[in-house]
C-alpha cells in the first residue's frame, strides 16, 4: 500500500478546483522561464506560491539545486528558493532560502529533506523584513504547515531591501533555474504548477490552499487577492506561450527551451504516474530518470529496471513504452509491464529483469511476453520492436489479465489475436498472484553498448514521440496517448485510482 498511499497524499486529489496544467521542466535540456523586472515594487514584501513535484533528487551535477523561483541582481544570485543538491550531505535536498540583494546574503537551509518523487508539495514563501522579530521577517510553509526546524537559519536585517521586485541592477526573476553572467544554474527537475507571485503582501497558505475535510489532505485553492506591481500568475494553460502571466498584469516570462511539448497534464489535482529508481538500499545498478519521471538511462554494464511510483489492486489501466535509443543493443533485452513491489530486490540484486520474476510480466522488446522467466504458452511474436516503435499494455486487475500490444497489434496466442475490451486471450491470466494482488508498472533493458533509453508514457507528459503517433485520451478524457485505451482501461492517475483503483 505505500505505493497508493504517497501517490494520495500532498495535494494529489480530485478537487472541485482543477489545475488543468503544469510545465515539464528537464536540467539537462536547460529549461526555465525568466523575465526582466521593469518596474520597481515593494522589496521587503513579496509571496511566491508554487506546486511543484520532483523526478530527480540530491544531483550535484545540477549545479548545486532544483530552482524554484529566483531573483538575480548584476549576474548574481539575490534571492532563492530551491531544493539543495549539492555537496554537503546535510543540505542535500533541503529546501534552501536565499534572501539577499547585491553583496549581502542571508541563507537558511531546512533540516526536513524532500525526497517524495511520487506527489505535488506546495510552497510558500512569505517575505516580510519590516517585521521587528527576526524569525518573522520570513516564514516558509510546505503543504500549509509552517516550517519551524532549520539545519541553519539566517535571517535578514529588519527593513532589508531584497533583490526582488527591484527594477534596477538588471534584476530578474526565475522559474525554474537561477542564471550568473549568462550561465543557468541550479535547474529544476520536474513538474512546476500553479505559480502565483504577489508583490506588497505577506501571505499565508491559506490564500492559495485548504485541507480537505474528508482526507485531511493539503490541497489548492484559487488565489482571490491583487497581485501589485510585479505580481504574477503562470497556471501553464496556454501551450503555445508557457510563460504567459494569467495575472492580468502582463508580466510575461521568456521560455527558455520550453516549447508546446513541456505542457502536462499532471497537477496538483490529478497527479499521475511517473517512474523512480529502485532504492538506495537494494544492490543493483539503477538507471537514470529524466524527462519528468519518464524515461530511463543506462550507464552501467548490467541489466537496469525502473519502477513506477503507483500502484494497483483493483480496476483495469493501460500505459504505454518505446525505446528512443536501443544502444546498439538487440531489442529483445528491453522489456516492460509491471511487477510485484516486493520483488524489486530479486530483480536487482539477481540482475534480471521484469519478466524472470516470479511476480513480474513483461513484454520483451520482440513481442513476446514473459513471466517467472518463461513466454507465455503459445505466444506468437509479432516483430522486434525498432527504435521510437511503441508498444503498449492492458491490465485487467480485476480479473488478473495482461495484454501487450506492438503498434496498436494486440499480442496473440495460438494465432488468437488478444482483446482486452472483451477479455479474451490475454498474454498471461496470472496477476492475482502477486502479494496482495498488488502491481506496479515496470520497465527495464540490459545497458552493454552505448546510452540505451526507455520512455514510458502514463499520459500525464509524454515525449514527442508518442505525440506524432496520436493524442488519445482514456474513457475520462484523462491522459495523452499514442494509441486509443481499450474501452474500460484507463490512466494511471489519482483521478481514475480514486475511482477504481
Amino acid at each position: 500500500m505505500a505505493f497508493l498511499t504517497q501517490a494520495a497524499n500532498r495535494g494529489s486529489i480530485a478537487t472541485g478546483y482543477d489545475i488543468d496544467n503544469s510545465v515539464k521542466m528537464e536540467a539537462d535540456n536547460t529549461e526555465y522561464l525568466n523575465r526582466v523586472i521593469a518596474s520597481g515594487g515593494n522589496r521587503k514584501t513579496w509571496t511566491i506560491s508554487a506546486w511543484v513535484k520532483r523526478t530527480e533528487i540530491g544531483d550535484a551535477s545540477h549545479g548545486g539545486g532544483h530552482t524554484i523561483f529566483a531573483v538575480n541582481v548584476s549576474g548574481n544570485e539575490g534571492c532563492l528558493l530551491r531544493f539543495n543538491t549539492g555537496t554537503t550531505e546535510a543540505y542535500i535536498d533541503t529546501i534552501q532560502i536565499d534572501i539577499g540583494a547585491g553583496g549581502t546574503l542571508s541563507r537558511s537551509h531546512t533540516e526536513q529533506k524532500f525526497r517524495d518523487t511520487s506527489a505535488w508539495y506546495h510552497i510558500v514563501l512569505s517575505v516580510d523584513t519590516t517585521q521587528s522579530t527576526a524569525t518573522d521577517r520570513f516564514k516558509l510553509y510546505v503543504n500549509g504547515e509552517l516550517v519551524t526546524d532549520y539545519f541553519n537559519r539566517n535571517n535578514p536585517a529588519q527593513n532589508f531591501d531584497t533583490a526582488n521586485n527591484q527594477a534596477a541592477n538588471s534584476c530578474t526573476q526565475h522559474m525554474g533555474a537561477y542564471t550568473v553572467s549568462g550561465t543557468a544554474y541550479g535547474k529544476f527537475c520536474g513538474y512546476i504548477a500553479e505559480v502565483n507571485h504577489v508583490d506588497g503582501a505577506a501571505l499565508a497558505p491559506t490564500d492559495f490552499g485548504e485541507t480537505d475535510e474528508d482526507s485531511g489532505i493539503w490541497k489548492p485553492k484559487p488565489y482571490e487577492g491583487t497581485y501589485g506591481t510585479n505580481g504574477f500568475y503562470l497556471d501553464f494553460s496556454d501551450s503555445a506561450n508557457l510563460g504567459d502571466d494569467a495575472s492580468g498584469n502582463s508580466n510575461n516570462f521568456t521560455e527558455t527551451n520550453i516549447t508546446a511539448a513541456d505542457q502536462a497534464t499532471d497537477t496538483p489535482t490529478n497527479n499521475f504516474c511517473t517512474l523512480f529508481p529502485p532504492p538506495a538500499a537494494v544492490t543493483g545498478t539503477a538507471p537514470s530518470i529524466k524527462e519528468g519521471g519518464t524515461t530511463m538511462f543506462g550507464g552501467f554494464s548490467s541489466t537496469q529496471n525502473a519502477f513506477g511510483t503507483m500502484g494497483v489492486r483493483s480496476g483495469k489501466w493501460y500505459f504505454e513504452s518505446t525505446i528512443t535509443d536501443d544502444g546498439g543493443v538487440a531489442t529483445s533485452n528491453h522489456n516492460f509491464g509491471v511487477i510485484d513491489p516486493e520483488q524489486i530486490t530479486y530483480v536487482m540484486t539477481s540482475g534480471r529483469d521484469i519478466g524472470a520474476s516470479p511476480a513480474g510480466w513483461a513484454c520483451a522488446s520482440n513481442s513476446l511476453p514473459r513471466n517467472n522467466n518463461a513466454t507465455a504458452s503459445g505466444a506468437n511474436a509479432t516483430g522486434a520492436l525498432n527504435e521510437n516503435e511503441i508498444m503498449g499494455v492492458a491490465i485487467d486487475m480485476d480479473n488478473g489479465k495482461i495484454w501487450w500490444h506492438r503498434q496498436g497489434t494486440w499480442t496473440s496466442i495460438s494465432g488468437t489475436a488478444g482483446d482486452p475490451a472483451n477479455g479474451t486471450t490475454p498474454a498471461f491470466s496470472n496477476l492475482l498472484t502477486a502479494t496482495d494482488n498488488f502491481v506496479i508498472p515496470a520497465g527495464g533493458f540490459y545497458y552493454q553498448n552505448g546510452n540505451q533509453t526507455r520512455a514510458m508514457n502514463f499520459g500525464g507528459y509524454a515525449l514527442a514521440v508518442f505525440t506524432t503517433v496520436g493524442t488519445y485520451t482514456d474513457a475520462n478524457g484523462y491522459g495523452s496517448f499514442a494509441y486509443q485505451p481499450p474501452s474500460g482501461y484507463y490512466a494511471l492517475c489519482s483521478k481514475n485510482l480514486a475511482r477504481f483503483g
